[in-house]
């Protein structure tokens, strides 16, 4: 009851204030540019990533899905499918990754796939075989017959192929939408094809029709930045035809609360005081939202402050309290001052260097969350109890990258020189200490031990021998401290000798004078020799003959290279060493050990490779004498050698890092003696099957955990089988780690005939020890015991038991099943399969030998085995199931994509600095720790996050306060939203809702506002709804609208010649029916090129014309496309960032030639060139603009018109298209039309390796000048800047053709004749005075640019580079658009233009007003007149402009722009932008669509006029 009086005391004081004035919301939402795609089929993506098994059981378990459902109970037909399938923490997952829509992209990429087939007319489901589409049924077995005679359709990695179907059988691609009746009946159809062995079956999702709905996406922020109103900037036009939201939000939420009130609950139970409790409200709303100013001792501890809130409140809500806090900072801030200090000293010993995140990117969580829920419910599957489950997980399991080694202590190497011995390093220092002296950067330390050793293996005859050993002849001569040792391969047949064969005869000459004089003086005569050989030749036994003659005259060339020589020494034992060490095809260098890779055996790039490896491995070297490992009287090449990463052979197929494990993380009862049972398990099911029947051999039969656990396949009825299991018995012989079990994968049907040898093994395996089975199986493996047994031999002289005259081979077909449905091998071919790791299938004659299966045991040692039997070790089981438990574990660990190492971290102490939550007891739970300043961006993004993964999964969180000390500065200046759901919501009619959104309610009355996006890198959005100025937002109800208009393709290019990247090279993005949509130009910093698409199949290629004339596609990463495909298919099927990797190289005949080259014309065959003759394009004045925000629009028009009223030449504007509102974009097709202009928007996300800006003013001015060389196509050659506040009074082709006399760019310099401006003159003084030495200091508002020599000095290049530099410091280059170029103006010349191309009230005096081409309306730091004020009184003509383009825009709306709206019905379809039927038919109009479909927006009416008499518009 006190209650209630307090409540009506609180209302009684309220001030008499209208109920009229609502609090407003500011709503933002972002959908895709594509139609909405259906659940199930993200769904169906979902489960497809889990496993392609997965994929088909869901598919089959939902035909005929679609009804009578609404939104809701489709969505929960779809879960509870699901959950048949999936875990619940999987189940969790299903639903964010719906609620994201992360696979809606997946979806829709088939769906632009199915377009570039087309789609046969009249089909809502189709399919295509070997190019003949179709949907009648009946066609199908016509067109699977004659399918031979047209080469297969190509198949991406995303493809979903039906298990078990036959490659070699016709391709069939079906098209078409799960759950629908279509799809079950092609479905039921290709499935008795694809069983019966006919076809291949392969689904792709396909929509007959799209949905007219937009996916509305997730996982982006909304920023509300208080903007600085020095200068107002709004615009004073009313804004016409805004449709206001009604709805009010927030204060009808139950869970409304306002310090400390719950209005929603308030308002339910008492109903009748609704309108005193909604002034209340208002008046809390309006007193919490005070932004007094702070001083500067209040913003010394805000940091502090916020963490004591947030570790006050109690736990379940400090994350509710942090995502506040940090989101509505600017209204929060004012009440932390009122705050004790008492915990302010706890914090301090948590002031450690924070983490940043720029990027908390939610594709990324979800992923790492995924991947780790799939490792933990794989070891719950084995039954592993949770606490060792998090034990495991912080195993560092993954594969290293360090290279391996091979022993070079081999007597089959002839070492040119010795560092310890010889008396041409007699001078230099011998003790190891030595490393430890210091040295300058860089320098080589000539110490006389053989720290460094150079092997190069070597055929005399081959081509690139002479590049070779003159590189290792420039390292002996100049002293490099490196020993050199070279082995010839040569000829190993006895009747070869040195008169036939080039290499022989070498290698003879080569022992004859090592013996004679020494081995430098054979490396100097062997050097003469390959100097006779031609660039390109081979060496020739005449070039040895010569030089052996000259050299030794008075020898008889016969007694050395002829049959009875006896200077064979390493003949033999050079080819073994190269064979044995299995480092791949010749020639090889090796680095003390390690081979080279092939790309680094260039003459150029092998010197520097070897230098920079030479000083990489001293550092190894100073931490061993360091550490007291290496001593003065040791050996350093044994110390060397007896490295972890040194083996006995390298085997590329062993150490590649694209491998391939079985899913081993099951636990059943199924063996492989019952076949029948066997034959319809799942993968997961047959491999744990198998496990469960593996009877192994060991070395000894005694209670030990092996770590290594090897299963080796072949038909062990051929000698090939049999010798891989010889091998691995040897190997296991000499070690305890390993056991070792057998899988016979035989050539034919099993019969009794054919399988003597594997049933004997079998039945050993069965009856006997694992010590006797060794023993016996020795005996097997041999051939003369194989021929035995062939020829009817007692099987009983070589093993025992009852289980060789069995009369079921069901173990048998169990085997043979697993290797073709499971490991994917042809009958009989060989594998060897290594605690899960597949390894094959083995080629026939591909030596696998004891040395490979030493290589193999060594890694995983060293990588996983050793520290998971430590683990497995604590649990306490019995030894065999013991080493099962590491086989699966370590199976299970190792397939997981490779990521960051995981890092241990331990806390001193977390009472006073970190907020915890604790995981529900008895489930699998995720630990997770958050390091964080809650003043932070990081915080606003986090707080938010980490509520949803709460929701979403048992977690064990703690979140550690980072505070910083001391701030000077409000540390947050903007409001702040993350979308985040954690599953998909819907209203109460069951539908859904519209769509995730960022939502700002109650905000301050007075400040104004800009909105920003903070989206994931390769998302590129733009606003596509609104009527409000978004850059200037006063509060009142606004709702903006923005569309992800393009995924970004990312890449970097180099040329493989140089290894620099090709500046000006350009590369093109399109389909088969269309190769050229979008193009783009390498940068020369870091290769770097972006390319705009969406979800689909693309295909990447040079562009026509000077690209693809000089260069050609080398090789190329991340790619679809096979390594030797000549057009690169790029798949964008997420929205993840893609980035490739692309090498190119020069075509032999244009080598010499430059693609930047002065007086070169690229081919630009865009979509302007087919209407424009060159003249034409020579002739055209080409401006460029930026603006944001209503009122810089307002001027961006008044400054086209007053450009077009004094041009007399055609002109084209480029505008940057990242910024500019709806209604400009809506607008500017009907001005171009009324004044006869060309236009172009020009779009380029910031690089995400550049220095990123956060204002939105600062990004435009870094737009303005840091990518102009790669903004505008190559053949634009010349252009000029003009700022959008701007008048200009003259002809601009005057300044387009003034001479800039070399020099990149010409500006203005600021106007020094106002003499009361002095004071604000900052570049009269101190670091710019002296900085530009008497130069002037130039204005960036008006500038014209030679892009042709700009691309030729690569000005844009060292403008990023400049402006990374500089920009860490956040003092810097604080006018960033004209403070860069002119702190650049000694590397890249500016040419200063006459004055009077730029006259500006604040900085130029009245007299020289009458001679101003151009007048700016800059903004005057001493009088702060709005610019609309200015531009009235300063400039004449400007309410003239500005009344004429007012008339425009009313004739515009009342021609029916209300019909006129931003939005595609369909995706790919386009509307005419007037309200005017024009028909869409003509052969003009199709072959414009046809030649450029997604480029229409960038144009306008003019050269058109013949094709039709209006404009036609993307919308």
């Amino acid at each position: 009851m006190w209650q209630q009086c307090a409540l009506l005391l609180s209302l009684s004081l309220l001030p008499v204030v209208s109920g009229e004035a609502d609090s407003k919301a500011v709503t933002t939402s972002l959908t895709t540019k594509w139609a909405s795609t259906p659940l199930l089929l993200e769904a169906s993506e979902f489960l497809a990533e889990e496993s392609q098994e997965m994929f088909w059981d869901f598919v089959e378990a939902n035909q005929n899905i679609k009804g009578e459902h609404d939104d809701q109970a489709y969505y929960d037909l779809i879960v509870k499918r699901a959950s048949t399938l999936l875990s619940t923490v999987q189940l969790n997952m299903l639903k964010f990754a719906l609620s994201l829509r992360a696979y809606s992209a997946t979806v829709h990429s088939f769906q632009q796939i199915a377009s570039n087939e087309p789609p046969p007319s009249g089909c809502s489901a189709f399919f295509n075989v070997h190019g003949e589409k179709s949907c009648d049924t009946e066609k199908l077995a016509a067109l699977m017959e004659t399918a031979a005679e047209r080469p297969k359709p190509y198949l991406f990695k995303s493809d979903h192929r039906f298990p078990g179907s036959n490659p070699d059988t016709p391709v069939v691609v079906l098209y078409a939408e799960i759950g629908s009746s279509e799809f079950t009946m092609f479905h039921q159809l290709m499935l008795s094809k694809a069983n019966k062995g006919l076809a291949t079956y392969v689904l792709r999702h396909y929509l007959a029709s799209p949905s007219s709905r937009r996916v509305y996406l997730s996982g982006y922020g909304v920023e509300l930045a208080i903007k600085n109103q020095e200068y107002k900037a709004k615009d004073d036009t009313q804004v016409q035809g805004a449709e206001v939201n009604a709805t009010l939000m927030g204060e009808n939420d139950e869970n409304d609360e306002v310090q400390g009130f719950l209005f929603g609950k308030l308002k339910t139970l008492y109903p009748e005081l609704k309108e005193q409790l909604k002034e209340l409200r208002k008046h809390l709303v309006e007193s919490t939202n005070e932004m007094a100013p702070l001083k500067v001792w209040q913003m010394q501890d805000l940091s502090f402050q916020t963490a004591a809130r947030i570790l006050a409140a109690p736990s379940s809500d400090a994350l509710n309290v942090m995502r506040d806090l940090s989101q509505n900072f600017p209204t929060k801030v004012h009440t932390h001052t009122e705050d004790v200090f008492r915990l302010v000293e706890k914090f301090n010993y948590t002031n450690s260097t924070r983490s940043e995140t720029d990027c908390v990117c939610v594709s990324s969580v979800f992923e790492v969350l995924r991947s780790e829920a799939r490792v933990m419910e794989g070891l719950r599957s084995l039954l592993i109890e949770t606490p060792f489950i998090h034990d495991i997980l912080k195993l560092n399991v993954q594969p290293s990258d360090s290279d391996y080694a091979v022993d070079i202590r081999n007597p089959a190497i002839n070492w040119i020189n010795n560092l310890e011995t010889d008396s041409r390093y007699g001078s230099w220092p011998y003790n190891v200490q030595e490393l430890l002296r210091p040295t300058f950067p860089g320098v080589i330390r000539q110490i006389r031990r053989n720290f460094h050793s150079l092997v190069v293996i070597l055929d005399p005859t081959h081509e690139s021998s002479a590049e070779l050993l003159n590189v290792a002849e420039m390292f002996y001569s100049n002293n490099i401290p490196l020993r050199i040792g070279l082995v010839f391969v040569v000829s190993d047949v006895d009747e070869i000798d040195g008169m036939e064969d080039a290499g022989v005869a070498l290698l003879r000459v080569f022992n004859y004078i090592t013996e004679e004089l020494d081995a430098p003086a054979a490396f100097d005569t062997i050097i003469s020799m390959f100097n006779r050989v031609p660039s390109g030749g081979k060496l020739s036994v005449g070039d040895v003959v010569k030089v052996l003659e000259k050299k030794f005259p008075y020898v008889g060339v016969g007694s050395i290279l002829g049959p009875d020589s006896k200077y064979d020494d390493n003949r033999k034992e050079g080819r073994g060493y190269y064979l044995q060490t299995g480092v791949g095809p010749l020639p090889v260098v090796m680095y003390n050990g390690m081979p080279y890779q092939r790309e680094q055996l260039d003459p150029e790039e092998l010197e520097t490779v070897t230098m920079q490896k030479i000083l990489e491995t001293t550092s190894f070297y100073q931490r061993a004498v360091y550490m007291g490992e290496l001593a003065t009287d040791q050996d350093v090449v044994d110390f060397i050698m007896t490295q972890p990463n040194v083996v006995p052979r390298i085997n590329p197929r062993i150490l590649s890092t694209a491998r391939t494990y079985l899913d081993l993380s099951n636990t059943n009862n199924h063996f492989i003696d019952e076949y029948a049972r066997f034959l319809f398990l799942d993968t997961r099911e047959k491999s744990t099957a198998v496990a469960n029947s593996m009877n192994y051999m060991t070395k000894k039969d005694d209670g030990y955990i092996r770590p290594v656990t090897f299963w080796v396949v072949g038909d062990f009825d051929q000698p090939s089988g049999r010798q891989l299991l010889y091998d691995a018995i040897r190997h296991m012989k000499t070690s305890n780690n390993v056991r070792l079990g057998l899988i016979n994968n035989p050539s034919d049907s099993p019969s009794k005939e054919n399988s003597h040898v594997a049933r004997a093994i079998w039945a050993a395996m069965q009856t006997q020890t694992a010590n006797n089975a060794k023993n016996y199986i020795t005996k097997l493996a041999k051939e003369e015991t194989a021929k035995e047994l062939e020829t009817g031999a007692d099987v009983t002289q070589f093993t025992v038991g009852s289980a060789f005259e069995g009369p079921k081979f069901d173990f048998l077909l169990s085997h043979a099943v697993y290797c073709r449905d499971v490991l994917k091998l042809g009958k009989g071919q060989r594998a060897v399969i290594s605690n899960g790791r597949l390894i094959g299938p083995l080629e026939d004659g591909e030596v696998f030998n004891q040395d490979d299966f030493l290589l193999l045991e060594s890694i995983i040692l060293k990588t996983s085995g050793e520290r998971i039997k430590s683990k497995v070790q604590q649990f306490g089981v019995e030894e065999d199931r013991a080493s099962d438990l590491v086989m699966k574990i370590d199976s299970l660990l190792s397939s997981q994509p490779k990521g960051e190492a995981r890092i241990g971290h331990a806390f001193a102490d977390d009472r006073y600095s970190a907020v915890k939550f604790r995981p529900t007891e008895g489930d699998v739970y995720f630990d997770m720790v958050a390091v964080v300043d809650p003043v932070t961006r990081d915080a606003q993004k986090l707080a938010p996050l980490l509520l949803v993964l709460k929701k979403l999964v048992n977690v064990n969180l703690r979140v550690f306060m980072n505070c910083q000390s001391k701030l000077s500065d409000l540390p947050l200046k903007s409001f702040y939203r993350y979308v985040l759901e954690p599953e998909v919501l819907f209203q109460t009619d069951g539908s859904f809702s519209p769509g995730p959104m960022a939502k700002f309610l109650d905000m301050p009355q007075t400040p104004l506002f800009t909105l920003n996006l903070n989206t994931p890198e390769s998302w590129m959005v733009e606003s596509i709804r609104t009527r409000y100025d978004l850059d200037n937002i006063y509060l009142e109800e606004v709702s903006a609208e923005y569309e992800l208009e393009h995924l970004l393709l990312e890449g970097h290019c180099f040329d493989v010649s140089t290894g620099q990247p090709p500046r000006g090279l350009q590369f093109t993005l399109g389909t088969p029916s269309d190769p050229v949509i979008v193009d783009t130009i390498v940068m020369a910093n870091l290769g770097y090129f972006q390319l705009k698409a969406n979800p689909g199949a693309w295909i990447l290629k040079l562009r026509k014309g000077r690209s693809d004339e000089i260069y050609k596609i080398y090789s190329h990463d991340g790619t679809d496309s096979p390594a030797d495909a000549d057009d690169l298919i790029v798949v964008l099927n997420n929205f993840k960032s893609r980035i490739i990797k692309v090498k190119v190289q020069k075509r032999p005949e244009k080598f010499s030639e430059e693609l930047l080259s002065d007086g070169t014309q690229e081919n630009d065959s865009g979509f302007w060139e087919s209407f424009t003759s060159k003249q034409e394009k020579d002739d055209v004045i080409n401006i460029f603009s930026v603006a944001s925000g209503h009122l810089y629009e307002r001027f961006l028009r008044i400054m086209m018109l007053s450009v077009l009223k004094n041009t007399k030449t055609p002109v084209k504007f480029w505008f940057l298209k990242n910024y500019l509102s709806p209604a400009f974009k809506e607008f500017i097709p009907y001005m171009a039309e009324q004044y006869g202009f060309q236009y172009e928007l020009v779009q380029y996300k910031w690089p995400r390796w550049l220095h990123q800006q956060t204002e939105k003013q600062r990004i435009i001015w870094g737009y303005k000048i840091l990518f102009l060389d790669v903004l505008f196509p190559l053949s634009v050659d010349k252009f000029l800047f003009v700022d959008a506040d701007q008048i200009v009074r003259t002809d601009l082709k005057e300044l387009r053709d003034l001479d800039l006399e070399g020099a990149p760019y010409g500006y203005t310099p600021f106007c020094e004749s106002r003499r009361e401006m002095d004071g604000f003159r900052f570049w009269k003084s101190g670091y710019w005075a002296s900085h530009l030495a008497g130069r002037k200091y130039h204005i960036s508002a008006l500038y014209v640019v030679d892009l042709k020599r700009f691309r030729k000095i690569a000005a844009g290049d060292r403008l990023r580079g400049q402006y990374q530099g500089l920009s860490q410091d956040p003092n810097s280059l604080s006018n960033l658009d004209q403070d860069l170029p002119n702190n650049m103006i000694h590397q890249v010349p500016i040419k200063s233009l006459p004055q009077e191309w730029l006259w500006c009230e604040t900085w130029c005096d009245d007299n020289s007003k009458k001679k101003a081409k151009t007048i700016d309306l800059c903004n005057n730091p001493q009088t702060k007149e709005p610019k609309l004020q200015a531009a009235v009184r300063i400039v004449a003509e400007w309410s003239d402009y500005d009344q004429e383009i007012k008339r425009l825009q009313n004739r515009v709306q009342e021609r029916g722009a209300e019909n006129h709206t931003t939005q595609k019905d369909k995706p790919g379809t386009y509307k005419l932008s007037k309200k005017r039927n024009v028909p869409f038919s003509g052969p003009c109009l199709s072959k414009i669509i046809r030649k450029n479909p997604n480029n229409l927006t960038d144009l306008h009416c003019k050269g058109f006029k013949h094709c039709f008499p209006c404009l036609f518009h993307e919308l």
